[in-house]
């Protein structure tokens, strides 16, 4: 890996960001106050499962 695709990497996701906020500014809204409903424990394993995804992802697409 290298830094070339660690900045693809970092791009990639400032697009997508900007994208959603630039065409769903209310969605990002009513996802942020159902997030903020949800108990800790609940955001800390959503976001372990996500992390565990995107490693599971970047190993498929390297082999």
């Amino acid at each position: 890996m290298t830094a070339i695709d660690i900045g693809t990497g970092i791009a990639l996701v400032l697009v997508i960001e900007g994208l959603v906020y630039a065409l769903a500014p209310s969605l990002v809204e009513h996802l942020l106050e159902a997030l903020r409903a949800l108990p800790v424990e609940t955001r800390r394993t959503l976001g372990l499962l996500t992390l565990v995804t995107g490693v599971l992802m970047l190993w498929a697409l390297r082999a």
